[in-house]
């Protein structure tokens, strides 16, 4: 007689796996959190006014918790990424037929990655479950200060950084990132380092030029090193915008007129990227953020966006030069002048999204954007084009706007709140953590979206 047992083994499913193949599940998942618009998971496009709905309007008007965004992008973070992460460096560190070398880049990889995705869940709700979480052990968890989880990252990634040996091999082809290159990983994590320094420069500016200066020569230097992932052209592993914006035959986004006129009063070569022309004309326009914008009357986000295979963006080598630029601006000695490297990083930008260096030229030239002339003090000269060049990255053009207060941003007549400075925290923590989330709520002045994350100063 055969054994029940039996029945309660499914064949197809692993039971003993290889830590790098876990880190690979965590880089995809993280990506595609990053990069989708699934009004279920990701809003941020919305946030920043690059887009707007075309008939439903909950998210363009700030409603998170009808559609719970707030408990998914929070369990995906926890879920899918950082506990894929914390179970691949165990499985790692207990596999003996690794070299002693090849185990430290793994385990380094891993970590970078799990520093990013920790500076994310920060930066998005601010205080959050940490130095207790991920523990089956502490089913409710208690909430780590914002400002003392930076701290710990910045050491977590020196550590990382440390420990990577660019002789030895690493992830190999389970890394969907940087197939494996050391090297590569070395100038992300420092130019993840670079991202987290200036981040804090508002509430401590000495630690963020020390932490600055520390990564000199050390970060992204052309396109070719940015962190993203080339998706494929065959599913589940397609692109999520191909999945959002074509395979769901649905016309639900615009771009509005907000971000598209700004880009036309500029002659922003980047325009037949980022969108269509509006139907039947030779023009780009856009709707009003928060209110009804038929797809047939506005400009749709543009066909490079429709690209299953389109690669989807952790930072980039423009960003890293909107941050030197910012960094000198602000007195830290990380060499170069805020002018040059503002005109690295718009340059990088319009040639990633496949302008050319003559488009570059042209457009620096004009008084609007060349940085002696351009309006405002440097936060705005460099806030309002990095929010340009982010639009692949909307997480992290979410966090800009808060950070350096550019573009400013009006919320639409009908939103349901004031412009959302954090996500609240999900009813699921409310309700399966009362005390731990409450105690939360109270540190750090009331779980509201007007509450400000640590860093956002002003």
């Amino acid at each position: 007689m055969d054994s029940l047992k039996d029945y309660n083994v499914d064949p197809k499913s692993a039971t003993n796996v290889q830590g790098a193949t876990l880190v690979s599940g965590a880089e995809r998942r993280l990506v595609r959190e990053l990069t989708s618009t699934n009004v279920n998971q990701n809003p941020f496009r919305l946030y920043v006014q690059y887009w707007t709905e075309t008939t439903y309007l909950d998210e363009a008007n700030y409603d998170f918790e009808t559609r719970t965004i707030n408990r998914n992008f929070w369990a995906e973070m926890y879920v899918g990424v950082l506990t894929n992460l914390k179970e691949a460096n165990r499985v790692i560190a207990a596999d003996n037929t690794l070299d002693a070398k090849v185990k430290a880049n793994q385990q380094a990889c891993s970590e970078i990655l799990a520093v990013y995705a920790w500076s994310t869940l920060v930066n998005t709700y601010g205080n959050v479950p940490y130095s207790e979480a991920l523990d089956f052990a502490k089913p409710t968890p208690k909430y780590d200060d914002a400002a003392t989880i930076y701290t710990d990252l910045f050491k977590r990634l020196d550590a990382a950084l440390a420990s990577l040996d660019p002789t030895a091999a690493g992830l190999g082809s389970a890394d969907l990132i940087y197939n494996g290159s050391i090297s590569k990983w070395a100038k992300f994590g420092n130019s993840l380092k670079l991202r987290m320094a200036l981040t804090i420069a508002d509430v401590d500016a000495a630690k963020a030029k020390t932490l600055a200066e520390q990564t000199v020569g050390k970060v992204f230097t052309a396109n070719t090193d940015n962190a993203a992932l080339a998706f494929t052209s065959a599913s589940p592993n397609t692109n999520p915008l191909f999945e959002d914006l074509i395979q769901s035959n649905r016309k639900d986004f615009v771009g509005t007129s907000f971000f598209i006129d700004q880009l036309n009063a500029v002659n922003d070569p980047r325009l037949p990227y980022f969108f269509k022309l509006k139907p039947n004309t030779t023009v780009y326009a856009g709707g009003t953020a928060g209110s009804t914008s038929p797809y047939s009357s506005f400009s749709a986000p543009g066909t490079a966006l429709e690209n299953p295979t389109l690669p989807g963006v952790l930072q980039t080598y423009s960003e890293v030069e909107f941050l030197l630029a910012e960094a000198v601006a602000r007195g830290f000695a990380v060499t170069g002048t805020a002018e040059s490297h503002y005109n690295a990083a718009i340059t990088a930008s319009i040639l990633s999204f496949g302008g050319t260096a003559a488009d570059a030229a042209t457009y620096l030239a004009q008084p609007k954007v060349a940085y002696a002339t351009a309006a405002g003090d440097y936060k705005q000269k460099i806030g309002t084009q990095k929010y340009y060049a982010l639009y692949d990255n909307p997480v992290e053009a979410y966090k800009e706007v808060r950070r350096l207060d550019w573009p400013k941003i009006v919320a639409p007549k009908s939103a349901v709140s004031a412009f959302p400075l954090r996500f609240t925290y999900p009813t699921t923590e409310k309700n399966l953590n009362t005390a731990s989330n409450k105690a939360a709520a109270d540190a750090i002045g009331g779980d509201v979206v007007t509450t400000r994350i640590f860093w956002d100063k002003f």
